[in-house]
């Protein structure tokens, strides 16, 4: 089960309703954070969350409102029970961008906090479970999408195996491996006694412009999570931004099954006009994010 929490989803100035960018990626034992907003800390405890859970943070650009959550998010980890390691991945710049945060406060870094920052498209991160790819975008500084993948799981057939009189036993261990194997004189067939289940793919297509690798971060996404920060009848290019039109269009070329619209400018207060344009180009099922909505996939 993954479970998406939204945090912020707001622009470049927040509002009563919408605070800054921060989405949390929860699977078995991962929390990851895909962005941290001012306020984000806030975010969690009126989420119920517990910021020492977070695993890794992903950050897709190094504006503020995507960023300046951060100093205090990992001096609050420091001060609290947290004994692990903060991994934190980001486009090119990210060690120079968070030494310089650090350096400009009077900040005391008491935990382990390790930059990684992600030179070339493609996988950059592989588990057991699950991998994570990045692709650079375009908003005029180097900005990230992330495709989470979940790997495929191969369960036992209950009913088939029943008739080898096996049911609990470690030897099932090779058969989710997808090994054959001999059980009382018979041999079972990993494919005739498994069942395969398709890994999901949650996409975050960050701020940018409509570009090509916007479509290649939410190629066949199960659920496709697209900055949407303007109407097109307010588009402007200097913001370098997609409108809510741009990303259904982003969403259908990529051939995704829902869309999620987040990152709203702070001028609308409602923001149903937008789903409506997201709509007409993508038919399938689109919503708007909404601070602390739960999506379970």
């Amino acid at each position: 089960m993954i479970k998406i929490t939204f945090l912020g989803t707001g622009s470049m100035i927040p509002t009563k309703q919408r605070n800054h960018s921060a989405v949390l990626l929860s699977y078995k034992d991962e929390n990851i954070l895909v962005d941290c907003g001012e306020g984000t800390q806030r975010q969690f405890r009126i989420a119920g969350l517990k910021p020492t859970k977070i695993t890794k943070i992903l950050i897709t650009h190094w504006h503020g409102d995507h960023v300046l959550g951060l100093p205090g998010l990992v001096q609050t980890l420091g001060t609290s029970e947290f004994n692990g390691k903060i991994e934190i991945y980001g486009p090119k710049g990210s060690k120079r961008y968070f030494k310089n945060m650090c350096e400009g406060i009077a900040m005391i870094c008491r935990i382990d906090v390790e930059i990684h920052e992600i030179e070339k498209a493609g996988k950059f991160l592989d588990t057991k479970d699950f991998s994570i790819e990045a692709y650079y975008l375009e908003h005029g500084i180097e900005t990230l999408g992330y495709r989470f993948i979940e790997k495929d799981r191969r369960n036992i057939d209950v009913d088939y195996i029943k008739k080898f009189g096996l049911q609990k036993h470690p030897i099932l261990k090779q058969l989710q491996q997808g090994k054959d194997i001999e059980w009382q004189g018979k041999k079972i067939k990993a494919e005739n006694a498994t069942k395969i289940t398709e890994g999901k793919v949650i996409a975050f297509v960050a701020d940018t412009t409509i570009c090509d690798n916007a479509v290649k971060v939410a190629k066949e996404a199960d659920i496709a999570i697209c900055e949407s920060t303007h109407l097109e009848k307010d588009k402007s290019e200097e913001y370098m931004h997609m409108t809510a039109k741009e990303a259904g269009e982003v969403a259908k070329k990529a051939k995704a099954k829902k869309l999620i619209l987040t990152h709203f400018s702070q001028r609308y207060g409602r923001v149903d006009d937008l789903v409506k344009e997201a709509k007409h180009v993508f038919k399938h099922e689109t919503i708007a994010a909404e601070d602390f909505l739960e999506i379970i996939v």
